[in-house]
């Protein structure tokens, strides 16, 4: 899964990527809408203005691209900060990165999620988008990605991991490096110190990654 180096960064160790998604396109159409009209109808009236009033086009074209400009870089912005605003799901949380230059980073511990609600709309049944509310016992509350891509597909994705966070099942993957074990091991104790896991599930786990030395 191709990522950027800003969100590598954001990483923990261990902590791998399942799922990136953004806002749907449409979202995206929407709001270069008004800008790809604007363009059309300079150009459009550059042309009129060359053909029917017989204006030297070497006036007008330099004139009507620099008009053009404004729309063009209003949709150029518009472009970024969809690009750049991304829905991440890990094994651990669920992170939401914004911004084009000024990074905003929110993120919701998958241990902390108490339920998921997914709002989908008629047309976002029908094109596949939708609204995720992330209910956690965090300070925050709720964390909503609205319109986000294929709600259902990171929903769905979103409880798997949550419940395999809760199992451990990450501890018993065939592909554990023996220098992961230890790291393993501290993450499994502070699991068991906050009461996700027993004294009983932790001595067994540990004694697993142990005999992997």
């Amino acid at each position: 899964m191709k990522t950027n180096s800003y969100l590598q960064r954001l990483l923990g160790e261990n902590e791998k990527i399942l799922l990136i998604t953004r806002q749907h396109w449409l979202i995206l159409a929407r709001n270069i809408l008004v800008e790809v009209l604007l363009i059309l109808a300079i150009f459009v009236a550059s042309l009129l203005l060359i053909i029917l009033m017989n204006i030297a086009a070497v006036i007008v074209i330099p004139i009507g691209f620099l008009i053009m400009l404004l729309p063009i870089g209003s949709l150029a912005l518009d472009v970024a900060r969809w690009s750049n605003s991304q829905f991440i799901l890990t094994n651990r949380r669920v992170i939401q990165i914004t911004g084009i230059f000024n990074k905003t980073t929110e993120d919701s511990s998958l241990e902390k999620v108490n339920d998921v609600r997914m709002v989908q709309t008629f047309l976002g049944r029908l094109f596949d988008y939708g609204d995720i509310e992330i209910m956690t016992a965090s300070e925050l509350g709720v964390n909503t990605f609205r319109r986000i891509s294929k709600p259902v597909e990171f929903k769905t994705a979103m409880l798997n991991a949550k419940e395999k966070l809760e199992r451990g099942d990450e501890y018993h993957s065939e592909d554990v490096q023996r220098e992961d074990i230890p790291a393993l091991i501290a993450n499994l104790d502070l699991l068991r110190k906050q009461g996700i896991i027993t004294e009983e599930e932790f001595n067994q786990k540990k004694k697993e990654l142990l005999s992997r030395l």
